[in-house]
């Protein structure tokens, strides 16, 4: 049995969002905070296995419980899924001998970056660097397949993970720029081809913002992601043979948060989800 836990359901700020001070992030309880997307995974031989590596570390570890960890691996260098990884130095955890799984520019990235070479050469991680597509087993029955997307490269590329266990596959794809992109890239003509082609049972899914026109005077067009409603908009309801799609890395914007919303009832009344932290998921 491969089990895996979602330890975060929000976009890179979190909520609340520093800086906010709008509804949205305003009058929040303990339970209503959201730390950044991460998956915990732990495989049939129970060691544990963390994807992103975000500055609620230890919050998230608490939520997971925390398993000997084995391996960390990183979609991509953006903050909110890289600015843990100092933690695991020996001002904090102390770690050791972690694989680090990483595509190769993303690896020259932290070669390149004092506070996260210096780990590399403490034994806080032993690198792995991967290739797009490559099918690596990891313990027992558990594998990862790292598949690149398009996304904001600024610093590095950008990989989905596919996860496998004995019974399911499930896709982490938490950030790319667009649906037209991503499908033109796989040779896909829509999103249940390529999530077919893939075998997918859950797919945790880009669910950003909900629309276009979320960031009132701020263009989004500086931070690309395909709008809940659009992908609504091309799944349509569910049918029999869908994934179970699932959707994450909310801004602190978005209506999903609020389970009371048109936008929230929309997402259900058409078959999908929208995360939760916390939830599990047994592969």
């Amino acid at each position: 049995m491969v089990e895996v836990t979602l330890l975060g359901v929000a976009q890179d700020g979190a909520r609340p969002q520093a800086g906010c001070i709008q509804p949205c992030c305003s009058g929040l309880t303990a339970e209503d905070t959201m730390y950044p997307v991460s998956l915990g995974i732990v495989d049939d031989e129970g060691e544990g296995h963390l994807i992103e590596a975000s500055r609620y570390l230890g919050e998230q570890f608490r939520i997971w419980g925390a398993p000997s960890l084995e391996s960390l691996w990183l979609t991509h260098a953006h903050f909110g899924h890289v600015d843990g990884l100092g933690l695991f130095g020996k001002e904090t955890m102390a770690s050791r001998d972690i694989d680090l799984h990483v595509s190769d520019e993303m690896f020259h990235l932290i070669e390149e970056t004092p506070q996260w070479a210096i780990m590399l050469k403490q034994g806080v991680f032993r690198d792995s660097v991967f290739q797009n597509g490559q099918h690596i087993h990891i313990n027992g029955q558990l594998s990862i397949t790292p598949i690149k997307v398009p996304h904001r490269d600024e610093l590095s590329d950008m990989h989905a993970f596919l996860i496998c266990g004995p019974k399911k596959r499930l896709l982490f794809l938490p950030d790319h720029d667009s649906w037209q992109q991503t499908l033109e890239f796989h040779h896909q003509p829509d999103i249940r081809s390529w999530l077919s082609y893939l075998q997918v049972d859950i797919a945790l899914l880009d669910g950003t913002f909900w629309s276009m026109d979320e960031l009132g005077g701020r263009s989004q067009e500086h931070v690309p992601h395909p709008p809940v409603k659009q992908t609504l908009q091309m799944l349509g309801e569910r049918k029999v043979g869908d994934p179970e799609i699932i959707f994450i890395h909310l801004n602190h914007t978005n209506p999903l948060y609020d389970e009371s919303s048109p936008a929230y009832e929309e997402v259900i009344s058409n078959g999908w989800q929208v995360g939760v932290q916390g939830q599990t998921f047994i592969l």
